[in-house]
């Protein structure tokens, strides 16, 4: 129980922290003033144009790592079905788990007391940004699965592109479409 509060207090503080490092907003946009769901408009499919994203960046303190589809594709890859609340529908995603990404940087795999002060932000090439806090997407402490995605219903996704996709979640508000970084940090 008690583990459950501190996780509740870091994730809070990440959001204040990532709210005010975003700066003032017009009201009504989302933290980075971009497009509702990473650049899904409300009502619509994924067939929207988005900025390519190139290689995703994933870092860690002073570490950084480059993946492609074509990198990730020899990493084990999980597969995850999903119910999209905008689509109505079930989807069927294959990735790799963020968690595969985050430790090789030093991401502890197991956490404990200060470890749970890390958050992550992902970003997409659209500017949407998203925050989790690491234990969200360690399976080592949460049931919820987060994979980075590079398949969608058997094929690759549009573009090349990646895509960070949450189980457990309500509706993929914090799902990413055309990842391009994802930044590890620190609550203060």
């Amino acid at each position: 129980m008690a583990q459950m509060r501190v996780l509740a207090a870091v994730l809070m503080a990440a959001l204040g922290l990532a709210a005010a490092r975003a700066g003032a907003q017009t009201p009504g946009t989302p933290m980075g003033g971009a497009a509702p769901m990473g650049g899904m408009a409300m009502g619509h499919g994924m067939d929207e144009k988005l900025p390519p994203a190139g290689p995703l960046k994933v870092s860690f303190g002073d570490k950084t790592a480059e993946w492609t589809p074509a990198t990730l594709a020899a990493l084990p890859h999980r597969t995850l079905t999903v119910f999209n609340e905008h689509l109505k529908a079930n989807q069927t995603f294959t990735g790799v788990l963020l968690m595969d990404l985050l430790t090789p940087l030093g991401v502890p795999a197991k956490q404990h007391g200060k470890d749970l002060r890390l958050y992550l932000v992902a970003e997409g090439s659209d500017g949407y940004k998203a925050v989790y806090s690491v234990a969200e997407v360690n399976p080592d402490l949460h049931e919820g699965t987060v994979i980075v995605a590079d398949g969608l219903e058997g094929k690759p996704l549009p573009g090349g592109a990646l895509q960070m996709v949450a189980a457990g979640e309500k509706r993929p508000a914090r799902w990413v479409r055309s990842l391009a970084a994802v930044r590890v940090l620190a609550v203060e």
